[in-house]
C-alpha cells in the first residue's frame, strides 16, 4: 500500500520529521508561493503541516485532493479558513501549548526591559553616552501586577513574577474565585485593576469583545507610573490611545510584541524612549518551535488513523478531559458492535455515562458513537470532523446522557442502538485498571467480560447443548484460533448470546455454516480495527 502523503509547506525542524516516523512519504514546498503551494496539494496530500506564511483557505483546501488534516505549528490560526476545511470534513489541528513558556517569558523580558530602561539604556551606550542618571528605573519587588487574562500564560507569569516578590491582580470573567485563592491571586474587575497596578501584562485573545479593550477610557484610570506589557494579541491595547498616554505622561512605559497589523515597522511608538518592542517574537524560540513541530506529527499520526486528536479545533465537543480521552475508543467499538448486532437499519445511537467521567464534558462521545456506527453500516472515509455530517446524511443521531452513579464500574459507558422497527441492542464497556484495559462488560443485559479485540463473533440463540461444538468445529476446520469465548443467557433453555474473539477474520461462508448448523437466529462478525 503507498504511504500516506504529508506535505511540509513551511521550515520545519528535524525533529518534526523524526516525530511523524517512516510510515509517511513526506514531500516540501514553500507554502508562501502560492503557485508551487496549490500545484503541491492537488497532486494528493493527506496532511499539509505549515506555520504562519501559509495560507489555507477556501481555494487551497478545494485544490488538495484527499487531504484529511491541517495542522498548524504554531496557535493561531488566522491562516486557516475553518469553515472551508470543516465542510471539506478536514481536521484542523494546532499546537495550544506550545509556545506557552516561551511567550510568559517574553512577556517577563518585556515587562524587566521596560522597568528598567534597558532598551534606551542599551542604544545610549553604544552611541558612546554614559547615561545613568537619565535611565532611573523601578524596583518590582512589593509591587502589584495586574494580570488580563488569566488562561495558560497569564498563569506562569503570575507565578514566575510572585517569585520577584510582586503581589498579583487578576480580571478574567471566567475564573472561578477559589481557584484563583489557590494560585494565591487576588481576583477583580478590570476598574480595580487599572487602579491598582504598577505594572500590567495583557494575555487575552483578540475577540470583539477584547478588541481595544485597553484604550483610551481605561488608560485614564491607571497610575501614571504604570507600565504596561502587550506580548499577547495586537488590538486588544488601542495603539494610539497608548501613544497619546506615553507621550502625555499618563503612563510610564510599555512593552510591545504584537500589534494591531503585522508586519509593523513604522508606528508612533517606535519614536519614545520609555517604549520596547519587538517584531512578535513570542514563540520564537528553539524550543518552542520544535515542540509545536512535535506536537502536530503527533497530531497528524492520530488523525490519519482515525483517533480524535485533542487539539483538533472544528472537531464537536471542545477540548477533551484527559480522564475522557480513553472512553473515545471503547465507545465507537461499543457502537460497532451494537450498530452489527441490530436487526434492522438504526436510526439512533446513544451514550450513556455512568461514574466518575459523568461529572466531566463527555460530549464528544456522541461523535466517537457516530463514527463506530457510520463505519459499521459501511460508510467510507470517516473521520471525528466528517462523522456528524455523515450521520446527518442518514439521519442518524446521537445524544449524551449521563449519571455519577456507577454501582459496578469506577466508570460505565454503554450504547443504545435503536432501529425504526422499534428493536433495540445494548451494549455496555468499561475500562479497567491503571492501564484502562477496554473490556464489554453486559450485551442487552447478558454479562460478559470480553476484550474488544480486533476479531469478534456474536451468536443469538436458543440455549441447548452443542451449540458450543458446532462453533468450535466450523472455526477449527479453518484454522482460526478462538482466543476467548464467553456466554450469557437468560436462564436455562432460554435466549443465550455467545461472544468469541477470535485470531483472524472469518469468512461469510462460514458465518453461513454456523448460522444453519446451530439455527441461530442471529450470527455477526465484527471487525473492530481502527478506521
Amino acid at each position: 500500500m503507498a504511504k500516506p502523503v504529508v506535505l511540509i509547506a513551511e521550515e520545519l525542524s528535524l525533529a518534526t520529521i523524526d516525530a511523524l516516523g517512516p510510515e509517511f512519504e513526506v514531500r516540501n514546498c514553500n507554502g508562501a508561493d502560492r503557485a508551487e503551494l496549490l500545484t503541491a496539494l492537488s497532486k494528493g496530500v493527506d496532511a499539509v503541516l505549515i506555520r504562519s506564511a501559509t495560507k489555507m483557505d477556501a481555494e487551497a483546501i478545494a485544490a488538495a485532493k484527499g487531504l484529511k488534516v491541517i495542522a498548524r505549528a504554531g496557535v493561531g490560526l488566522d491562516n486557516v479558513e475553518i469553515p472551508a476545511a470543516t465542510a471539506a470534513g478536514v481536521m484542523v489541528v494546532n499546537a495550544p501549548t506550545s509556545n506557552i513558556v516561551s511567550a510568559a517569558e517574553l512577556a517577563i523580558g518585556l515587562l524587566l526591559a521596560s522597568a528598567r530602561s534597558i532598551s534606551p539604556a542599551h542604544a545610549a551606550l553604544k552611541n558612546g553616552k554614559w547615561a545613568r542618571s537619565k535611565y532611573t528605573g523601578a524596583e518590582l519587588f512589593e509591587k502589584t501586577l495586574g494580570v488580563v487574562g488569566f488562561g495558560k500564560i497569564g498563569r506562569l507569569v503570575a507565578h514566575r513574577m510572585q517569585a520577584f516578590g510582586m503581589e498579583v491582580v487578576a480580571y478574567d470573567p471566567y475564573l472561578q474565585p477559589a481557584r484563583a485563592a489557590q494560585l494565591n491571586v487576588r481576583l477583580v474587575e478590570l476598574d480595580e485593576l487599572l487602579k491598582v497596578s504598577d505594572f500590567i501584562t495583557i494575555h487575552l485573545p483578540k475577540t470583539k469583545e477584547t478588541t481595544n479593550l485597553i484604550g483610551t477610557e481605561a488608560l485614564k484610570k491607571v497610575k501614571p507610573t504604570v507600565r504596561i506589557i502587550n506580548a499577547a494579541r495586537g488590538g486588544v491595547l488601542d495603539e494610539a490611545a497608548l501613544y497619546e498616554a506615553l507621550k502625555d505622561g499618563r503612563v510610564a512605559g510599555a512593552g510591545l510584541d504584537v500589534f494591531a497589523t503585522e508586519p509593523c515597522t513604522d508606528s508612533p511608538l517606535f519614536t519614545l524612549d520609555n517604549v520596547v518592542a519587538t517584531p512578535h517574537l513570542g514563540a520564537s524560540t528553539d524550543e518552542a518551535q520544535e515542540r509545536a513541530g512535535i506536537a502536530v506529527a503527533v497530531s497528524v499520526r492520530k488523525a490519519l488513523s482515525g483517533e480524535l486528536v485533542p487539539d483538533a479545533v472544528n472537531v464537536k465537543g471542545g477540548a477533551i478531559d484527559q480522564a475522557v480521552r480513553p472512553a473515545l475508543g471503547l465507545v465507537e467499538k461499543l457502537a460497532k458492535v451494537a450498530t452489527a448486532l441490530a436487526t434492522d437499519v438504526i436510526s439512533t445511537i446513544d451514550v450513556e455515562v455512568r461514574g466518575e467521567i459523568a461529572a466531566l464534558d463527555v460530549s464528544v462521545l456522541s461523535t466517537s458513537a457516530l463514527k463506530g456506527a457510520l463505519l459499521a453500516m459501511g460508510a467510507e472515509d470517516v473521520t471525528y470532523v466528517n462523522a456528524p455530517a455523515l450521520a446527518a446524511e442518514r439521519s442518524l443521531t446521537s445524544n449524551v446522557s449521563t449519571d455519577t452513579e456507577s454501582p459496578d464500574h469506577r466508570n460505565l459507558v454503554s450504547v443504545r442502538a435503536a432501529s425504526a422497527d422499534g428493536s433495540q441492542v445494548f451494549v455496555s464497556g468499561t475500562l479497567m485498571g491503571i492501564k484502562q484495559v477496554q473490556k464489554i462488560v453486559a450485551i442487552d443485559k447478558l454479562d460478559l467480560d470480553l476484550k474488544p479485540t480486533n476479531n469478534l463473533l456474536f451468536l443469538r440463540y436458543t440455549d441447548r447443548p452443542g451449540v458450543v461444538g458446532v462453533v468450535g468445529n466450523s472455526l477449527g476446520k479453518l484454522k482460526i484460533n478462538i482466543a476467548d469465548m464467553q456466554v450469557g443467557r437468560t436462564q436455562e433453555g432460554g435466549q443465550a448470546l455467545m461472544a468469541l474473539t477470535v485470531d483472524s477474520a472469518i469468512p461469510n461462508n462460514v458465518i453461513e455454516v454456523i448460522a444453519k448448523e446451530t439455527g441461530a437466529s442471529l450470527v455477526r462478525s465484527v471487525n473492530l480495527v481502527s478506521e
